[in-house]
């Protein structure tokens, strides 16, 4: 197929003539092992009633079975290798299919005596035995699961999952980090990189992530990604999500060819998608590309196929336990599955765990013995599985010579001890936080040779995370044009897709994603992206002992200091969607009040690793102020989360606790001296991040801010009441503690002052509330 045919914007239905069919031995393996995965559908919804999509995972059975044995380049026997091509299960509700598909190559491998070179060690693939673990808890403890180390298997695909890169389950965010995960291997191999394949369904594709998500990969020129669309117009509530030829959809008034075409991929359409011939050719044809774009291969398919239950009836459900049509389903022989019957009275109709796994075990035992039975065909894909580590042996994929390192940048977090002489701050010197903070990340990526890919909601310049990228080739990252640029192009103002992408460019665990935008929309908006790759981390971790690979969510013109553009953007809510409201250790939110802070917060929170980073910084400028002649801590001091700003002569009149940058700043340079005059001594307390806090040991938390100060204390912030909670312990110190919604009402719009003291939280006010609270 030429360049020039490909490139004319249409949908070129697969043709198999000038392609080499498959051999007749191949195909007739390939049937086989599909009603072997049917027979492991219908087993694993019967025995885990209520569980499972069993519809989607049979209409894409055979597309997966050809990417396994046919189309991956990769090493069955070595999930871990990062040169191998990728199968990433943007639809993760198939993972039912997911775990039947790995279950029989295991098989495969098992009986054809294939075995991972680490002589005696446990092979990291899932097993029959593992399947006795679907949607079932850690905890869960019937007889078998015990026995065998049965791995629980998670609803929607996690990397706990061998061969699984990322998490995915929420619609859209698997195309989203999809397209990351690619963009970062084709960076660190170059023009030799794996091929990431994405499985969705034209369901997954309605959310606005996605279209987000394709039109940066149509953009960046990013030809290492094929996204296979198991088109079967099925969803929970409709059969006709789409448009198709002239009928109208249920949902969206396109058809997946023309959503992807709009967004400049390459298309080719599959018109059956049962049919393995069909299936292969469009597999060769997607690898002969050569215009430099992303494909996208459409199968037209079935939902349910052959299950008994079809259509929108088997998206999330199934034949009920042990029925005739659970019996119907079964593809293969009768005569190969034990019957139900002998054990019905016992099992009771379900309410015994233990009784079902039994019959669950008898019944995948069968399919062991009947695979078992079929050397002609475990011989043929065996050879294929190998073929494949043969292909991506000799494919010789090698880092680039000058590859990014990002292992310096957590070696330079982790001694960080001052800032580098190009970062400090005189006093008197007028700046932002958010200037500061693109600066320090853009020294980062300057001595790790870029690896932090940034994007921006069409903010690069005001966010100020453009200078981040300055030491680089400017405009954005395209694999053809701008390979040198560390700037990406994520669908203009999409914080959605933007928060995906990253997410996937960080899962690859070459690169740091940093994006940011207005932190009112980012933490609503990056937060579901940010929890799976939160929950990715912790798979990979638990699976491999990997630590985690961060994020940043720079959560720009945060707070009442955007005044300017009024209430619809100065929100001080987002700090309470992320602070404290991710597992213990997966996100780390910082609130400088003095770019003084942005360094050290920002050095300590990457020495942390966690999944998440996410910097609150304020739009305007600001002047440094001398710390050491107003009597106040250091700077480095932020690196505890919380600290003493000043201390009290003697026993405090009260104690205060600030957070946020607008009104830490305003008592400092207007509070301060009004309480000076008043006679009023105070202990104030800034808390710059609450997660990196936590981190340190309760002793050394008791001494840097004791409960007894917290029980005596009142507290001044710039995000919402909720988040003064923990540092406030009396009910008095809640009630007086000042926050911007203390009147009831959302403000209004004009410069920052103006808006702070509608608030009521500039100096008088707080010089005011303080007094009362003494």
């Amino acid at each position: 197929m030429t360049t020039a045919t490909l490139d004319s914007r249409r949908a070129l239905p697969v043709d198999r003539s000038g392609f080499a069919p498959l051999a007749a031995r191949d195909v007739d393996a390939l049937e086989k092992l599909d009603l072997a995965y049917r027979t492991l559908c219908a087993m694993l919804y019967n025995y885990a009633p209520m569980s499972g999509h069993p519809g989607g995972s049979i209409s894409s059975g055979r597309i997966v079975s050809t990417l396994f044995f046919e189309t991956l380049d990769y090493d069955a026997l070595d999930p871990d290798r990062d040169d191998a091509d990728v199968l990433s299960w943007a639809a993760g509700h198939k993972a039912l299919g997911l775990y039947a598909m790995s279950a029989l190559r295991s098989e495969i491998l098992r009986i054809a005596g294939l075995r991972a070179p680490e002589a005696g060690a446990a092979p990291r693939r899932i097993q029959l035995e593992d399947l006795l673990g679907f949607r079932r808890n850690p905890t869960n403890a019937t007889p078998l699961f015990r026995a065998f180390g049965s791995k629980a298997l998670d609803g929607h695909p996690t990397p706990a999952t061998p061969f699984v890169p990322l998490a995915t389950g929420a619609s859209g965010v698997g195309m989203a980090s999809s397209l990351g995960l690619a963009l970062a291997a084709f960076d660190w191999f170059g023009t030799n990189a794996p091929r990431v394949h994405v499985l969705e369904g034209e369901g997954g594709l309605t959310p606005g992530r996605v279209a987000e998500g394709l039109a940066f990969a149509g953009t960046a020129s990013l030809a290492n990604v094929i996204v296979h669309v198991d088109w079967n117009q099925s969803s929970i509530d409709s059969d006709r999500v789409t448009r198709e030829g002239n009928q109208r959809g249920d949902y969206v008034q396109w058809d997946p060819a023309e959503l992807f075409l709009m967004n400049g991929w390459n298309v080719f359409t599959v018109p059956d998608g049962t049919d393995f011939q069909q299936i292969a050719a469009a597999h060769q044809l997607a690898s002969l590309s050569d215009n430099d774009r992303p494909t996208a291969i459409v199968y037209r398919t079935h939902k349910g196929w052959r299950y008994g239950i079809e259509g929108r009836a088997s998206h999330g459900a199934g034949h009920k336990l042990c029925s005739h049509g659970f019996r119907e389903a079964l593809a293969l022989p009768a005569n190969d599955v034990p019957s139900c019957e002998p054990n019905a009275m016992l099992c009771n109709g379900g309410a015994s765990a233990a009784m079902v796994e039994r019959c669950y075990w008898q019944s995948l035992s069968a399919v062991r013995r009947w695979l078992e039975s079929q050397p002609a065909m475990v011989q043929t894909l065996a050879e294929r599985l190998m073929s494949a580590k043969q292909r991506l042996d000799a494919a010789k994929r090698k880092p680039r010579p000058d590859a990014p390192a990002v292992e310096d940048v957590y070696a330079i977090a982790a001694n960080a001890h001052t800032a580098p002489p190009e970062l400090a701050l005189a006093p008197g010197r007028e700046v932002t936080l958010r200037g500061e903070l693109g600066k320090s990340l853009g020294y980062l990526n300057r001595f790790s040779g870029g690896a932090l890919f940034l994007a921006a909601a069409d903010l690069l310049g005001s966010t100020s995370i453009a200078e981040a990228g300055k030491e680089f080739d400017q405009g954005f990252f395209d694999c053809v044009r701008n390979r040198d640029s560390r700037t990406l192009s994520i669908g203009g103002i999409c914080e959605d897709a933007m928060a995906g992408v990253l997410s996937g460019v960080s899962s690859f665990g070459k690169h740091i994603g940093a994006g940011s935008s207005y932190a009112a929309f980012l933490a609503p908006l990056g937060h579901i992206a940010a929890r799976l790759h939160a929950i990715g981390d912790q798979a990979r971790h638990e699976a491999r002992g990997t630590s985690a690979r961060p994020m940043i969510l720079v959560c720009a013109h945060a707070g009442l200091t955007t005044g300017e553009d009024g209430p619809t953007h100065a929100d001080p809510q987002p700090l309470q969607l992320l602070q404290e409201n991710f597992a213990p250790g997966a996100m780390i939110t910082l609130t400088p009040w003095d770019a003084q802070e942005i360094w050290p917060l920002l050095t300590a929170a990457i020495a942390l690793r966690p999944s998440v980073i996410a910097p609150f910084v304020t739009r305007p400028p600001q002047v440094v102020v001398d710390r050491e002649a107003l009597g106040l801590a250091p700077a480095s001091a932020a690196r505890q989360g919380v600290y003493r700003l000043r201390a009290a002569n003697g026993r405090p009149d009260a104690v205060i606790v600030l957070q946020e940058s607008g009104v830490t700043y305003t008592f400092v340079t207007e509070t301060l001296p009004l309480l000076a005059r008043a006679g009023i001594d105070v202990d104030a307390y800034v808390v710059a991040s609450a997660e990196l806090f936590d981190a340190l040991p309760r002793d050394e938390r008791e001494s840097i801010f004791p409960e007894e100060a917290q029980a005596r204390a009142m507290g001044i912030t710039g995000f919402t009441l909720a988040t003064m909670y923990r540092w406030i312990r009396s009910d008095r110190g809640r009630a007086m503690t000042m926050h911007p919604f203390m009147h009831g009402r959302y403000m209004g719009s004009g410069p920052a002052r103006a808006v702070i003291a509608e608030a009521g939280l500039d100096g008088e006010s707080q010089f005011r509330r303080i007094a009362d609270f003494v």
